[in-house]
């Protein structure tokens, strides 16, 4: 039976380390509020103009391809995860295709937040036990320096993020004591709109709610993006914490027992659990519902704060890179996020 390994692993973190002290200057804050809500003491902010997600995301991509043993030519597909593109669009599949100079291979974009990853990764694995490729690369890389509110009102979601990026090259193993398991998708829009980004959006519900008794009188082309937007701060992330903490709480362990369920093992088995860096204290929720010992879950929001699609790669990389993730351990990658949509992936390394 042919499955899916990842044979190589990369990262990249930008050089700027901004602490929470930092954060000061822009809004009325603490390091003691932040980390008691969050767990986070410090993240990176990537270059304001010489670096991208997609700079980020080759970057990762070099490291993953070198320790896989191939070259940039040896890829066949892309799969690229990020809810912050260079470009509303094109994505970031076909510019890190560009910048790699790699053959004209498909590039596939996979906008699914903080879940971004671990969907890829799925997407990847069956593309790899049908066949269809044999070396495929899957980048989770974030920018959100660039697009989030650093003022008092904004600092409740403004203090969570970071930048960074992660990657793996997966290919083909028939080896029956490695590679991924099973991996495990779901989804829930009841509540999109309490982790969102609206604008700019084709929805209109500004226009149509705050403007126009009859938003199709709206001007054409100001409905997508306008003064008044900018002016009431409306092109920012909204989140709705204590809400989506009740809820990540429920569908992450959920999640990571449904995959231990399906291949007929429990929490004890696990070497080491990489949930999504969205919060230290849901993630300690998580391991205490679980429970999962301290040596079985690695976290490293503490120093690079939430960088959503990237947070798991990047965790997972660095986590191999001290060596407590050896060949044939069985490893679980969890994500929840905006959408809501959760997942998690069940491999041996």
């Amino acid at each position: 039976m042919i499955r899916s390994r990842i044979a190589g692993i990369g990262k990249y973190l930008p050089e700027q380390v901004v602490t929470n002290n930092d954060l000061l200057q822009y809004m009325d804050t603490s390091d003691e509020w932040i980390q008691e809500r969050t767990g986070i003491k410090e993240r990176r902010f990537a270059h304001r103009t010489n670096e991208t997600t997609t700079t980020m995301g080759v970057e990762a991509a070099r490291i993953a391809i070198e320790r896989a043993g191939i070259t940039p030519q040896d890829i066949d597909f892309i799969i690229f995860a990020t809810l912050s593109p260079d470009y509303y669009f094109p994505g970031c599949g076909v510019l890190l295709q560009r910048a790699m100079k790699m053959k004209e291979i498909g590039a596939l974009d996979v906008r699914n937040q903080c879940s971004g990853f671990v969907y890829a990764l799925s997407v990847a694995d069956q593309f790899i036990r049908t066949g269809t490729y044999k070396n495929i690369l899957v980048v989770g890389s974030e920018k959100h320096s660039f697009g989030l509110d650093f003022t008092t009102r904004g600092r409740n979601v403004s203090v969570i993020f970071g930048d960074g990026a992660g990657a793996v090259v997966l290919q083909p193993t028939t080896d029956e004591q490695a590679g991924i398991l099973s991996t495990h998708l779901h989804s829930d829009g009841e509540s999109a709109e309490i982790l969102a980004m609206y604008n700019p959006g084709t929805h209109a519900n500004f226009w149509k709610e705050e403007r126009y008794a009859d938003f199709n009188e709206a001007p054409i082309g100001q409905m997508f993006m306008s003064h008044e937007m900018i002016d009431n701060a409306q092109l920012f992330p909204y989140m709705d914490g204590p809400a989506v903490f009740k809820k990540a709480v429920v569908k992450f362990p959920e999640v990571i027992m449904e995959a231990l369920t399906k291949n007929g093992l429990t929490a004890q088995d696990l070497n080491l659990l990489i949930p999504h860096q969205a919060n230290l204290r849901i993630a300690q929720f998580v391991q205490q519902k679980l429970g999962l010992r301290d040596d079985q879950v690695y976290n490293n929001i503490q120093y690079y704060g939430n960088t959503t699609a990237a947070s798991v790669p990047i965790a997972l990389c660095e986590a191999w890179e001290k060596g407590l993730v050896k060949e044939h351990e069985l490893v679980c990658l969890a994500a929840f996020g905006s959408g809501f949509t959760w997942a998690s992936a069940l491999l041996r390394w």
